[in-house]
């Protein structure tokens, strides 16, 4: 079950589009620019799996110019660009990108730094979708009950216990920052195991979700959902039983697809498409993000209670079917939407 169909890109079909995609001169000596070009600063690992060559070639079709941009050098000496594309961290970098969005205003920022900070501290991170405490005919949207612990090791139990969490708790970094180490999680099962955590940490209330999660992707105005396999369901028994913490890499981003699985259809219901299209809608508004993705989880046993337990900015897209269209699309509509601004 998919919410877009995905549209399939060969060699082909590239090599067509190669033909098709030549500039032409407006003049001896003159060749037509392309239509868009979009400026990238990204890790080199985030250049590998982001710019994979059928997304390139999709682009050079449609017009679109992909440019690393070279951090040795001033940004604004650089381009002209319509779009700056970024993912890299840094304080430096952040008032290098701000001073960049003073003096080219009609360059579209994806996206704002300041923005992209506030999902880089789980405690803010979620703070939005508790606020907005969504709930309709669709399903009703929330956060698990969290706690955030800064310093003292020692104090978590009693923390725990005033805050009246309910054991097994998820242990999260409290900084999110894209490394592989902000993604890891523990999973502890009694009280004396909360002592050999490492603050500062997020502890979050964990909530059996039939061992599946939902990884919203989220580009403009545009969704894709994918199932992934996630932490097992704990039951009373085996609480009972276990006791210390597990620790787990990056869950949804290592774990398999769970798309073609077996799956009872309770558990692999996808959530209602016009409850995805507000909750984003809403989050794309207060986060004041174009660019980002929602791991949700629906609690085992209901049909329509869900919990969102972590954002991402600018997620691994290349791992999203499909994302070559969805992606080329969104960055010409930004275009587009500034030609019609300027025109009216």
């Amino acid at each position: 079950m998919r919410l877009q169909e995905e549209v399939p890109y060969n060699e082909e079909d590239r090599r067509g589009e190669e033909m098709n995609s030549q500039t032409y001169s407006i003049g001896v000596g003159f060749p037509q620019p392309m239509k868009l070009v979009v400026g990238y600063a990204l890790t080199s690992k985030k250049t590998r799996s982001f710019l994979q060559p059928n997304l390139q070639a999709l682009a050079r079709h449609k017009g679109i110019l992909f440019v690393a941009i070279d951090q040795n050098r001033p940004l604004s000496d650089q381009g002209p660009f319509d779009i700056v594309l970024h993912k890299l961290s840094g304080k430096e970098w952040r008032q290098i990108l701000e001073d960049y969005r003073l003096k080219h205003p009609e360059v579209t920022v994806l996206d704002p730094p300041d923005a992209i900070q506030h999902l880089h501290n789980r405690q803010s991170m979620l703070q939005d979708v508790a606020d907005l405490n969504l709930s309709d005919s669709y399903g009703k949207v929330g956060v698990p009950r969290q706690l955030v612990i800064k310093r003292d090791p020692y104090s978590i139990p009693e923390a725990v216990a005033k805050a009246g969490l309910t054991l097994p708790l998820v242990a999260k970094p409290l900084v999110n920052d894209g490394s592989a180490k902000s993604h890891e999680l523990s999973l502890a099962y009694d009280h004396y195991s909360l002592l050999n955590l490492e603050p500062p940490l997020v502890l979050q209330e964990f909530v059996n979700h039939g061992g599946v999660l939902f990884k919203v992707y989220i580009v403009g105005e545009a969704i894709k959902v994918v199932r992934r396999f996630s932490l097992p369901d704990v039951s009373k028994r085996e609480l009972s039983k276990n006791a210390g913490v597990f620790r787990f890499p990056r869950v949804s981003s290592a774990a398999a697809s769970a798309d073609d699985a077996d799956l009872d259809p309770s558990i692999a219901e996808l959530p209602p498409r016009p409850l995805l299209e507000r909750l984003s809608r809403e989050l794309r508004r207060r986060l004041g993000l174009r660019l980002f993705n929602l791991d949700i989880i629906r609690e085992h046993g209901t049909r329509d209670r869900f919990y969102v337990i972590d954002i991402n900015y600018f997620p691994g897209y290349g791992k999203m079917p499909g994302y070559e269209h969805i992606f080329t699309d969104f960055l010409l509509s930004l275009v587009q939407k500034q030609v019609q601004e300027a025109y009216y």
